[in-house]
């Protein structure tokens, strides 16, 4: 100790220390209670009576039983009587220093100074004086199951609207982990003033409210919808809109409510279906409007509950921005994920007469396979139907009302005029419904099986017989006939730049256009996923690859006019009469009935089949793919009826050409026993000898018949020549 401040009187220091001793001992409860204990010991202040009787038994049973008086009631002598003429005030900051910041709730108490004063700063107002009960006592009246109980005496009218809700159920129910006043109110959700930030508290309403909902086991175990559910608000268009200091965002509380929260399948919730237009409505009130009179919005005014609302089209705590790509409203998912599940179902249309077919046949229609297939310009079910204000086309006012077609149709086909109304939107090709179309398609399927079948049954009765027959080269039972080395002229320079201008085109248009057709097919999807403009680019290789292949057409259509070679092509080519006699000896000759196999020219029955249904198919393809590329002139001149007739052809045709050269040429340049692995006429332009005398053994026969024409004729002049000579010696 430092010298300075030892006491000089240690006898005077030791008398006061033993006096004060003994005048706190003298101060018990007891001593107090002497006195306190009578009922009717009262003093009079300001002309009125004040009780001054303590409860002993209220005393003992309260949280400052263990206390003396005086550790409240500090600040006069107790053996004067009366003790003073002006009491001290207890101060209940004297010990409970952090009282302010745990009464967080009423920001006032940050005025008080933890004696008696106004009543909303008093602390004896609420926890009363020689009562005070703790809060974990049942009988408190801040115990949980209580607490509201004693807030309403104050808060009357948010105590009543408080007990219907979900959460003071729970309470009721003693279910541990249920929300008391205190459990939200103790946090800053509430009281924002001008020069408060409203983003600030609505951040943290939304924190309160994951607390309990997202981040307490106790919760999650009870609550049905999962943690991800939950956790999506936060990634969802309102929680990010909050986040980048957007106050008036959505959050728990401007949809669930606060005081009245209550679970969605309680009718009178906010969130239950019936209520949510009205609910999203407080903030998107023109939406809100348009939807009302909707046939959406009628239905659910009438008590459909199958009839869709805001969150069933928009999700719920997953919002997402109508741009996002991953929100089911964005324009390349609203058909397939919010138009479909309803249109589609079997269930609904038992129950209220709605059509199934509506989404298949957009799926199946020009706009639902771009769409598919990544086009964002497209249109969709949105676009002819509207978003909120979605109508029946027997309503005047819908967008699909035939008097508003042709403007609908507008929107996106500048120059729209009636004949884009002529015929149906949603084709389904049954013979009910659309037997124009019907009757088309069916045409095109029978010409298929008959004619691909057919293929197949003639290339494998050639392959079967073939094959017997190498295999018995092979074996020796049968010798090879022997022939010479040599190489004949098959396909000149320019008929195989034609050629090959025709397999790329050819094949580009296959790929791009059943890519179109089939987008969910296994060899697209990886494709169409490398990037969002492979939809773009797919459209525009199928339109190049499409006028290279008319142009390599009429360029052949000259070579076959004006070429002499050309002239002597299509001559070889033209149909005769031995061709049909030919076909019918192969028949009989691969199944056996004839040992002789016909001779072939230059070009069998099998050569010019595929050259003119080549012919045919592209001035199909041509036209008709014409007139789907330039679909605003086509549809406006032939309505859309016949564009859809045109439309159905390309298709079917694709097809057939398709399988034709499959089936019919890969088998005869490729899978052919006699020419496997490859026919390289399309790559050399020539034929080895052996497969012109298995092929085209009478051309063989013409071209060495010339030969040795040529080669007497070149034998002759010689001769000639001498003989002149010696006439004139």
């Amino acid at each position: 100790m430092r010298p300075d401040l030892k006491p000089r009187h240690p006898f005077i220091l030791l008398f006061v220390v033993v006096f004060f001793s003994l005048q706190a001992e003298a101060q018990t409860r007891e001593d107090c209670l002497t006195c306190h204990s009578d009922s009717s010991l009262a003093m009079e202040k300001k002309g009125k009576q004040i009780p001054l009787f303590v409860n002993a038994a209220m005393l003992g049973k309260s949280a400052h039983r263990k206390l003396v008086c005086v550790a409240c009631h500090a600040g006069f002598d107790a053996q004067n009587v009366p003790h003073k003429e002006k009491i001290q005030p207890v101060n209940c900051l004297t010990c409970h220093k952090d009282a302010p910041l745990e009464h967080r709730f009423h920001p006032q108490m940050n005025l008080a100074g933890g004696t008696n004063g106004r009543s909303d700063v008093s602390c004896k107002e609420c926890h009363g004086t020689h009562e005070v009960a703790s809060p974990k006592s049942p009988g408190s009246k801040f115990h949980s199951a209580n607490l509201s109980e004693f807030c309403g005496s104050c808060h009357k009218d948010v105590k009543d609207t408080f007990s219907q809700s979900s959460h003071a159920h729970a309470q009721v129910s003693g279910i541990q982990g249920a929300p008391t006043c205190i459990d939200c109110h103790r946090n800053p959700i509430v009281h924002v003033t001008a020069k408060q930030d409203t983003t600030e508290f609505k951040i943290a309403q939304e924190k309160l409210c994951l607390s309990c909902h997202l981040d307490d086991p106790n919760v999650r175990a009870r609550v049905s919808p999962s943690a991800g559910f939950i956790g999506a608000y936060e990634g969802s268009v309102h929680g990010s809109a909050l986040q980048r200091g957007n106050g008036k965002a959505a959050n728990c509380v401007d949809c669930h409510g606060s005081h009245e929260m209550k679970k969605g399948v309680d009718p009178t919730s906010r969130v239950a279906k019936a209520n949510i237009p009205q609910t999203c409505g407080k903030c998107h009130s023109d939406v809100a409007m348009a939807f009302t009179y909707s046939v959406h919005g009628l239905a659910v005014k009438n008590g459909i509950t199958s009839a869709p609302v805001c969150t069933d089209c928009h999700g719920e705590h997953n919002i997402l921005n109508h741009k996002d790509p991953r929100s089911p409203v964005a324009a390349g998912n609203v058909s397939s994920q919010v138009c479909s599940p309803c249109h589609s179902s079997v269930k609904l249309n038992q129950k209220y007469g709605l059509a199934t077919d509506r989404f298949k046949s957009f799926a199946d229609s020009y706009h639902g396979l771009a769409g598919t297939a990544g086009s964002v310009e497209v249109a969709n079910c949105a676009s002819c139907h509207g978003v909120h204000d979605i109508k029946p086309s027997s309503d005047p006012t819908s967008r699909i009302s035939k008097a508003n077609l042709i403007n609908t149709c507008g929107t996106c086909h500048p120059g729209a005029n009636e004949n884009f109304t002529k015929g149906s939107v949603h084709v389904i090709v049954t013979e009910k419904q659309e037997d124009v179309l019907y009757y088309v398609s069916t045409t095109y399927i029978i010409l298929i099986i008959v004619v691909i079948g057919g293929m197949l049954g003639h290339n494998l009765l050639d392959f079967v017989k073939k094959s017997k027959r190498q295999l018995m080269y092979r074996r020796g039972l049968i010798p090879r006939p022997p022939v010479a080395h040599r190489l004949y002229l098959r396909m000149s320079m320019n008929e195989r730049l034609q050629h090959g201008f025709l397999v790329i085109s050819f094949f580009t248009l296959v790929f791009t256009g059943f890519a179109l057709k089939y987008p969910e097919a296994w060899w697209v999807t990886p494709i169409r996923n490398i990037s969002p403009v492979m939809f773009e680019l797919r459209g525009i290789l199928h339109r190049i690859a499409g006028v290279v292949m008319v142009a390599a057409s009429l360029f052949h259509v000259y070579y076959v006019l004006f070429v002499p070679r050309g002239k002597q092509l299509i001559r070889d080519l033209l149909p005769t009469i031995d061709d049909v006699t030919d076909a019918i000896g192969i028949l009989k000759y691969n199944l056996g009935f004839s040992p002789i196999k016909p001779k072939f020219g230059r070009f069998s029955y099998i050569e010019k089949s595929e050259y003119w249904a080549l012919v045919w198919g592209t001035i199909v393809m041509a036209a008709t793919g014409v007139i789907l590329w330039f679909d605003n002139t086509f549809l406006g001149l032939l309505t859309k009826l016949w564009w859809d007739v045109a439309r159905t052809v390309h298709y079917y045709e694709a097809w057939l050409a398709t399988l034709a050269i499959i089936v019919w040429h890969f088998y005869f340049v490729i899978f052919n026993p006699d020419i496997y692995p490859i026919n390289l006429a399309f790559w050399k332009g020539t034929l080895t000898e052996e497969e012109m005398e298995e092929e085209h053994p009478l051309e063989l026969e013409e071209i060495r018949h010339a030969e040795m024409k040529a080669a007497l004729r070149n034998q002759a002049e010689p001769e000639k020549e001498s003989a002149t000579v010696g006439v004139k010696e």
